[in-house]
């Protein structure tokens, strides 16, 4: 392990020569492929510092056991070693977590994509609660929101909708909300006060950039109609909707929400462009779980993920056996606790996949 943070150090001291080189930064593409990369492993060597820093002062103050001092001293010098090691035990297992392959999508924006399914009405009510949950979240976090095609029903519920989250780490935090999530709860369109269950699914997608992925022009049709609202009346008697199909694959895009086509164009393009990159994620991913199933995965969309159960105010996620008594603060936004656990218990995974490597 410290070989491999060794060579961690070693390389970050290069770049920062590298990104101090004229030619580098005439060089854009140069410059932030190599910015990049230090900023991926500041944090690591960071940690590393600290350790070896530790691990001096631990040999100092050992060193100064040896030597005569009177109890007192003895006693603060003591108390010091005891505090070092901790703190160096503590950055060890620091270390560990942050050597593990990080997920190179893991800084972007995300764009999530709900859509009702099983329950009708309900299930298009039920992807609008979560719509405000995701939205309230982001909020909360300082990030930006923005809806990039959307279809409502008359009720004010979705039938699908798409949206970006824009935000540092957006992606990281968000991308295990993959999944059917269910909800058990007393439909508003239901009169009798039964509990109905109702599902939606999530499929969380990172931005990609015109350089992450290559995409021929003359490999997408492009397509305009009029936009329409809730119940399928014209929100504008202009051909301002714009449908992207990318033909090798089959792949469509839409966006309406906006007046203008040249925007409707440009959101259009970045759901089409994240939609094939994850097409060829999930096609690797499908490869990788083969060999080794993640605890967490951000796999099969059709898994049921989590319940919500409205009467007993209970969040379940049942890829971690984790249950919380706070429905109601969840679908306001209050995200962290579920966030958190789904994290840990990925890094907790992949460590023991490393280690059995």
């Amino acid at each position: 392990m410290f070989d491999r943070l060794q060579s961690v150090e070693d390389r970050y001291d290069r770049l920062n020569e590298l990104l101090s080189d004229p030619e580098i930064i005439n060089d854009s593409k140069k410059l932030r492929e190599y910015s990049k990369e230090q900023a991926d492993i500041q944090e690591t060597v960071q940690a590393y510092r600290q350790y070896k820093e530790a691990k001096s002062q631990l040999q100092d103050a050992k060193a100064m056991l040896d030597e005569k001092l009177d109890a007192d001293m003895r006693e603060m010098v003591k108390e010091e070693v005891n505090e070092l090691e901790e703190q160096i035990e503590q950055l060890e297992e620091r270390l560990k977590i942050l050597l593990i392959p990080k997920d190179p999508n893991d800084d972007k924006n995300v764009i999530i994509e709900i859509r009702g399914a099983a329950g009708g009405e309900e299930a298009a009510l039920f992807a609008g609660t979560l719509y405000r949950m995701y939205s309230r979240y982001a909020e909360s976090q300082g990030w930006k929101t923005e809806v990039m095609d959307a279809n409502e029903t008359g009720l004010g519920g979705f039938k699908e909708i798409s949206f970006m989250i824009t935000g540092q780490g957006a992606y990281s935090k968000l991308k295990f909300e993959n999944g059917a999530h269910r909800v058990q709860r007393v439909p508003e369109t239901e009169s009798g006060g039964r509990i109905h269950t109702s599902t939606a699914t999530v499929a969380c997608l990172p931005e990609v950039e015109e350089f992450d992925i290559e995409i021929n022009d003359k490999d997408i049709r492009f397509d305009t109609f009029a936009s329409s609202g809730a119940g399928g009346q014209s929100v504008n008697t202009t051909m301002s909707a714009v449908r992207l199909t990318h033909i090798p694959t089959g792949i469509v895009a839409t966006s309406q929400d906006e007046r203008s086509q040249h925007k409707n164009k440009d959101k259009a393009m970045k759901i089409l462009r994240a939609r094939i990159y994850d097409k060829f994620q999930q096609e690797a991913q499908a490869e990788y779980d083969q060999v080794r199933k993640s605890a967490v995965g951000t796999g099969d969309r059709s898994e049921r993920i989590r319940t919500y159960n409205y009467p007993q105010n209970r969040v379940t996620d049942h890829r971690i056996g984790l249950t919380i008594q706070k429905l109601d603060q969840i679908i306001e936004g209050k995200l962290e606790e579920v966030i958190e656990a789904l994290i840990l218990e990925d890094q907790a995974q992949r460590l023991e996949n490393a280690s059995n490597e």
